[in-house]
Parts: structure tokens; sequence; C-alpha cells
């Protein structure tokens, strides 16, 4: 049964004659009489009683009305859904994120993404950097939110969307906890507590020291970061860490900032497509960058 016959039948109803209803709908009279014809037969009953004044409904006109209208409404809303889709404003986004993007980067980007694009529905899925690489890869992500550089190469594309440095994570009884900064390697000689082998930020770590002229002494590793700053509370060590974590630092544990400054960075990365609801958050996610 096709929309538009419902669409006449519809405004014929509600004018109750047929020279109205084809002004109203922009046509003219006969090929509305044959349509309400068609749809009659189709039906296998009249809608209407036609009189010299017009058209009354019949019985069963009365009982196709709001049904109709009802068809009609949701045409209506599939037209609209498909519209939105096109412009990114209605789907599914499933994204990716390191521990560290809560910090800062998450709320920054969530709140006003999910007000903007209401009809958006939003998967988030805590991992490390490699494990979301490989699953945006894999296209069981839509995108990631991960450290920079990317630990391998390929061809899913990346832009900066948050950068930030490393400063020294202390316990507070730590004689250095008490500097405004200090060098990196006044911490020569301490035991460090760094990400796991995945992490970029290990690397990161460990490259650092090495360009401060000293070897970390590894003593513990952790995936998360509140792990590392929940071990460096407990003072089996210390970290480098973001600043951004400060405000998530547990109470006995000082970030002190570094002479050196590394610069480290979060970024969006996402397998080349045409899916506007990935273009619209990663413009939104590049368009100011959290420095």
């Amino acid at each position: 049964m096709e929309l538009r016959l419902l669409h006449y039948f519809v405004t014929l109803a509600e004018t109750s004659n047929f020279h109205r209803a084809a002004e109203r709908l922009h046509i003219s009279q006969p090929p509305l009489t044959v349509a309400i014809r068609k749809l009659e037969q189709e039906l296998g009953a009249p809608l209407f009683d036609r009189n010299p004044r017009g058209v009354t409904l019949t019985a069963a006109g009365e009982a196709a009305l709001e049904p109709a209208r009802a068809t009609l409404a949701q045409a209506e809303q599939v037209r609209q859904a498909a519209k939105q889709g096109v412009a990114g404003e209605r789907g599914r986004l499933t994204i990716g994120f390191v521990g560290s993007a809560t910090f800062a980067l998450l709320p920054r980007l969530i709140e006003p993404f999910r007000r903007k694009y209401p009809a958006v529905e939003l998967i988030l899925n805590e991992g490390n950097s490699l494990e979301i690489q490989n699953k945006v890869e894999a296209g069981s992500l839509d995108l990631g939110l991960v450290r920079l550089p990317l630990q391998r190469s390929s061809k899913v594309t990346t832009a900066v969307v948050e950068r930030d440095q490393l400063v020294a994570a202390l316990p507070n009884s730590h004689p250095l906890a008490r500097k405004r900064r200090l060098d990196l390697r006044q911490l020569a000689d301490e035991p460090f507590i760094v990400h796991s082998e995945v992490s970029i930020l290990r690397a990161t770590t460990v490259a650092a020291c090495q360009n401060a002229g000293f070897v970390a002494r590894i003593v513990q590793e952790a995936v998360q970061l509140q792990t590392i700053l929940s071990l460096v509370q407990s003072g089996l060590g210390v970290a480098l860490v973001p600043a951004k974590a400060q405000r998530f630092a547990p109470d006995r544990v000082t970030l002190v900032p570094l002479a050196e400054l590394i610069d480290i960075e979060l970024g969006v990365l996402h397998a080349p497509s045409g899916n506007a609801v990935i273009h619209n958050f990663v413009r939104m996610a590049t368009d100011k960058i959290d420095s």
C-alpha cells in the first residue's frame, strides 16, 4: 500500500471535499479521485460516501482513519531518523578509552556530545592503547581515546585531543615531596612503579630517565594509573604520571612538577570511514585541544 494513497485519504477525510483536498495536495482533482478509488479497491471497502456537497466517511473510513494517520506519522519518523543518521545525529558509537582519559578528557567530551547529539547511544569500554587500537582495526570499536604515539604502525586515522606533561608522584613522607620542582635525576636512586609493558607511558618513563642519565630501577608494574598512585601512596616507590591526575591523586601522594618538560599526548583514533557519527565526535574532540 502506497503512503501517497494514505496521505490522500487522510487529506480528503479532513477536508470532506475533493476540490479542497486537491488544492491542499497541490494536485488536480481527477488524479485524487483515481487514487481514492484505487485505495478503496485495495482495502475492499468504500471509504467515503459521495454527495453533491462533498464526502463523508463510511464506517470503513472511520475505522481506517486513525491507523492511516499513525502509519503516516511513523513513516515521517523513519524519514527523520534516516535524515539524522546521515547527519550523524542518530546512531550508536562504541568508544574505547585508556584509564587516564577519565581525568579530564572524557568529562570534557562526553557531556557536551550527549547534549548536542542526544539520539546517539554511547557505549564506553576501558582498555589499554594497544588493545583499543586492535579493536578499532578489527571493527569492534568505532574509535578510541589512546596514548600517542601508537606503539605499532597502522592505517587508522589519529589526531591529538589532549596535551599534558609527566610529573613525579611521591609519597607525602618523601623528602622531595616538599619541593616546588625537581630534576628527574634526583630520582635516580628511587624504586620506580611503572605501567605494564603494553603502555606508551612506560616507554616514555624509561626514555626520560635515560635522558636524565640513569636507568630506572623498576620494582613494580601496574595496568591502571589509579593502581600506580595507590602503590606510590603505600610507599613502594615513585612514579611519573600525567599532571592531569592531580585531582585524582590519593591524599598521601604529592605530584611534583619536573624541571624537564616531558610532553605526553592523548589522541583519538578511528578507521577511515564515512560514518557521520564518528566524524561528529572526532570534530568535537579536536575542535579545542585541552593542553
